[in-house]
């Protein structure tokens, strides 16, 4: 676990010394970077007989999970949009 935070400390120092430099290709590379890892977890979760021969109950808690999280924010958004911009001279 250290190991994981003191890369990321050495990416962030790095980046905060070359910050006034341009890195245009960066964004290229980080996304041909997050496929890399995408395929390699499919691979991983694919040769892992637990978790294909339970794929069916994951997909359902996932849904579920999702469309709790979905719903919540929604409804969270809405009252914070009605309390922060309700017309004048409304009371709540």
């Amino acid at each position: 676990m250290f190991i994981v935070i003191g890369v990321m400390l050495g990416g962030m120092l790095i980046g905060f010394l070359l910050r006034r430099q341009e890195f245009s290709w960066i964004g290229k590379v980080i996304t041909l970077l997050i496929w890399a890892l995408l395929f390699l977890l499919g691979i991983e979760v694919g040769g892992n007989r637990r978790i294909v021969e339970g794929l069916a109950t994951l997909g359902v808690e996932a849904f579920v999970i999702t469309l709790a999280c979905v719903l919540g924010s929604c409804i969270l958004a809405w009252g914070l949009w009605y309390l922060l911009y309700k017309k004048k001279g409304e009371k709540a």
